[in-house]
């Protein structure tokens, strides 16, 4: 050092940093020379060095040389480059977890080369791409119908893919991207909004379902037997419109649809309800054995 300058050496030695990062810094024009030596050598004074220092902590942050250039030459406010560093930052990561998460997914199934590039691409889609391929399924499914009941519940949680999934997440969002993409699902969901309320309302009739036809079946009760019937009795109450009560259980009785409501709530992080469908089969049998007289 002479006479309170640097050459680039000097700064090296005294910051750490490589002489040719400082040099190329330098040839970039974010760290401008105090002056020249008699040799030519660049010198930098104690103003320099403290530049060198800001450059260095953007740097590190990742921040790109236009950028730091900004910042020096005081057109933007350091926090100003490090909010929008910060979203930078945020995509990266959830790029980083879906990543993870498909690893994990790859790693534990042990998928093929098919499945392999499937769940890739599947991670690379963003969450504005993941609800417009949503969004479609939703508005070809149900265009037409006024949305309410189970059907403005699914175009809700159809809204609601996640950000940065989880292996479990991914896995269902995998599953999820294959059923609506067939025809004849959409055509049942369609249906299912079509017909409506049942005779009974739906919460209310699956949980006598399962808390009446769910035993009878898991203790291999006949349907048509006359125990069947005593259970049908429970399940239907004397005043029901057993054929329009079977005409609606035919019609959402439906194990993809069923799976379709699990993979929902995987996927926004609610609790999966028990499997109603082999129950409501049982039911449906029960009603087509004893006749759907009240």
């Amino acid at each position: 050092m002479s006479d309170g300058l640097y050459t680039i050496g000097e700064l090296a030695r005294r910051t750490g940093l490589p002489v040719r990062t400082i040099r190329f810094w330098s040839d970039s024009g974010v760290l401008p020379p105090t002056g020249r030596s008699a040799g030519g050598y660049r010198l930098y004074d104690e103003a320099a060095v403290t530049r060198l220092g800001l450059v260095r902590m953007l740097r590190e942050l990742g921040v790109g040389l236009e950028a730091v250039q900004e910042v020096l030459a005081r057109r933007v406010t350091v926090a100003e480059v490090a909010r929008l560093q910060l979203r930078t930052v945020d995509a990266e990561l959830r790029a980083l977890r879906a990543r993870r998460a498909v690893l994990s997914l790859i790693s534990e199934r042990g998928t093929s080369n098919e499945e392999t590039l499937m769940l890739h691409r599947l991670s690379r889609i963003s969450a504005a791409e993941r609800r417009e391929i949503v969004a479609e399924f939703v508005s070809g499914t149900f265009d037409g119908i006024e949305l309410d009941g189970d059907a403005a519940v699914i175009a809700d949680w159809m809204r609601e893919l996640p950000d940065s999934p989880s292996p479990e997440q991914v896995e269902a969002w995998v599953e999820l991207a294959e059923l609506i993409s067939d025809e004849d699902f959409r055509r049942r969901l369609r249906r299912i909004a079509l017909a409506g309320a049942g005779p009974l309302p739906a919460y209310e009739l699956r949980s006598r379902v399962l808390a009446e036809a769910g035993p009878a079946l898991a203790s291999g009760v006949d349907p048509a037997s006359e125990a069947g019937r005593r259970v049908l009795d429970l399940v239907a109450g004397p005043a029901v419109d057993r054929a329009a009560l079977l005409e609606w259980m035919e019609t959402v009785a439906d194990e993809r649809v069923e799976r379709y409501w699990a993979l929902l709530a995987a996927l926004n992080g609610h609790q999966r309800s028990e499997p109603a469908v082999p129950a409501f089969t049982w039911v449906i049998a029960a009603l087509r054995a004893h006749g759907t007289g009240s």
